[in-house]
């Protein structure tokens, strides 16, 4: 190998690092979001108001939390949502319940446990309704961010003029009518604001379910391109050092 293809590898290595740092340590919040807030509205003043995004309580370790949102989600979402690319014995094996509850409670639209999840009312009845089918969920956390999501349905107020009554600030004129409307009504809000954050913490498991192992794997990648930078370094350096 020649002292000027060493030190091109020395300098690969270098990015490599950098770049596997990036994809640890940032957020898809951080990363879907942008840094933009979570969109505008029009306050009583009539002025532009720049939402900011309220942070999602995401904590894929937390499996009390997952099957808490996973109860909500198959409760209040699946009516009208599909998850079409996860299966409920992926829910049962990753979140720790037993598949006998699994079927027991959560097969909502489904009689096999190794079916994925699809909507309760069909598509095309949907888009007679709302305007057009309600989007798949699941991989909505990759491409909103969680925070965004959180926000979302943290954001929702009565406006009469809307087909259900209910609007958003951040998505204005939204489609959805607020489903969560007498769970609000029912809990305090600090109590509600926690159960919509089981409820994003399941969809950013949905959304990738081996976030949390990757971290850590990605951690280990750090550690060993740390490591070898050492032995690279050292070699770069006994090439050149006759080198004037």
């Amino acid at each position: 190998m020649s002292a000027f293809n060493l030190k091109s590898s020395l300098s690969k290595i270098g990015a490599g690092i950098l770049l596997a740092a990036t994809a640890v340590i940032a957020s898809p919040s951080a990363m879907a979001a942008g840094g933009g807030g979570c969109g505008t509205y029009t306050n009583a003043d009539g002025e532009n108001v720049t939402l900011e995004c309220s942070h999602a309580p995401i904590d894929l370790t937390n499996k009390g939390s997952l099957q808490r949102g996973a109860a909500m989600f198959m409760n209040y979402c699946v009516g009208c949502h599909s998850a079409q690319y996860v299966r409920h014995s992926r829910i049962a094996q990753d979140l720790d319940i037993p598949p006998e509850l699994v079927e027991k409670y959560l097969l909502v639209t489904s009689d096999q446990i190794g079916d994925h999840i699809t909507a309760q009312i069909d598509p095309d009845t949907q888009a007679a309704w709302f305007g057009a089918a309600p989007p798949d969920l699941s991989l909505v956390n990759r491409l909103r961010g969680d925070d965004w999501v959180y926000t979302y349905l943290l954001s929702f107020y009565e406006d009469p003029s809307r087909p259900w009554g209910a609007n958003n600030l951040v998505l204005a004129n939204a489609a959805m009518p607020h489903v969560l409307h007498n769970l609000q009504k029912e809990l305090g809000q600090e109590e509600y604001e926690a159960r919509v954050g089981d409820l994003v913490n399941f969809m950013a498991w949905m959304a990738e379910p081996v976030r949390h192992e990757r971290k850590i794997y990605g951690a280990f990648v750090l550690l060993f391109l740390l490591a070898l930078l050492i032995p690279v370094y050292l070699l770069n350096k006994e090439f050149w050092k006759d080198v004037k």
